[in-house]
C-alpha cells in the first residue's frame, strides 16, 4: 500500500524539499500553500501522484475544510508535516510584524495540528509531524513573537504526544526543530544546511517515527546548552 503525505507549506524551503523527499522515496504527496500556480509546478516535477490545494492557514476554518477536502482527494493521508510559518524581523516592535507571526505560527499552526489529530483518530493511526525551531528554546529582542511562537509549537507538540498515548489509535507526534537552514526564514550561517539535508533528515524521522528530531543533530548541543544557560547570559547574546 502507497504512504500517504500531505505538506502544509509546500511551496518553498523545507516544505517543498520535503515534497521532493518524500516523492522520491514512493509516497503520494498533498500539496498546499497560498499559491496554486507555485504548488502545481512543484507538483509536475514530482515522481509520484502529487494533490494540490490552496491554503492559508491563518483564515482558520477555510483552511481546515481544506485539509478535509484534500485528504478525501487522497484517499486517506498517513502523514501530516505542518510546516507553514513565517518570522518576520521586527526590532522596532511594531504591532502587525507580531500579529501575522501569531496569527501564521500559533493560531494556523494550532488549527491545522487539530484537524490532523482529528482526522487521525477518526481513521485509527497517522503521523503528525510539526516543525518548530531551536528558537523555542531561547526569547529574542529582534524577533520576539517568531521565537516565542516556536516555543507554542514545541510545547503544544508535546502536549499532543501525551494526549496521544491514552487514544485507542496508532498516533506518532514528531517534533523537528531547526537551527540553521538555508531558506528565507534563514537567520545566521552558523551550521547552516540546505533545505534538502533538512528535507532527508525529517524524512528519517518519520520513518523511524521518531518523537523529536533536530536539523541538523548537532543542533541538539545548543538546544542543551540554552537550557542550562544562566538568563544573564542570555540577555546578553539575545
Amino acid at each position: 500500500m502507497t504512504d500517504r503525505a500531505m505538506v502544509i507549506g509546500a511551496s518553498s524551503g523545507i516544505g517543498e524539499a520535503l515534497a521532493h523527499e518524500l516523492a522520491t522515496e514512493g509516497y503520494e504527496v498533498g500539496l498546499t500553500a497560498r499559491s496554486v500556480e507555485t504548488l502545481r509546478e512543484i507538483a509536475e516535477g514530482l515522481p509520484t501522484r502529487a494533490y494540490v490545494k490552496r491554503m492559508d492557514v491563518t483564515e482558520t476554518e477555510t483552511a481546515r475544510d481544506a485539509f478535509r477536502s484534500l485528504a478525501g482527494e487522497m484517499d486517506g493521508v498517513d502523514v501530516v508535516v505542518v510546516n507553514a510559518g513565517i518570522g518576520p524581523g521586527n526590532p522596532e516592535l511594531d504591532w502587525e510584524p507580531e500579529r501575522d507571526t501569531i496569527d501564521t505560527n500559533v493560531r494556523g499552526f494550532t488549527a491545522m495540528a487539530v484537524a490532523a489529530m482529528n482526522y487521525f483518530e477518526q481513521q485509527g493511526h497517522g503521523q503528525l509531524v510539526g516543525v518548530s525551531s531551536v528558537a523555542s528554546y531561547v526569547g529574542s529582542s529582534r524577533v520576539p513573537a517568531y521565537y516565542a511562537s516556536k516555543a507554542y509549537v514545541s510545547n503544544y507538540l508535546d502536549g499532543l504526544r501525551y494526549r496521544s498515548r491514552h487514544l485507542d489509535a496508532d498516533i506518532t507526534v514528531t517534533t523537528v526543530e531547526p537551527g540553521f537552514v538555508d531558506t528565507d526564514l534563514a537567520g545566521g550561517e552558523f551550521w547552516m544546511c540546505s533545505p534538502e539535508t533538512a528535507a532527508e533528515l525529517i524524512r528519517e524521522a518519520i520513518e523511524e517515527k521518531k518523537r523529536q528530531q533536530f536539523v541538523t543533530r548537532r543542533w541538539r548541543l545548543v538546544a542543551t546548552a540554552l537550557t542550562v544557560m544562566p538568563d544573564v547570559l542570555k540577555r546578553r547574546l539575545f
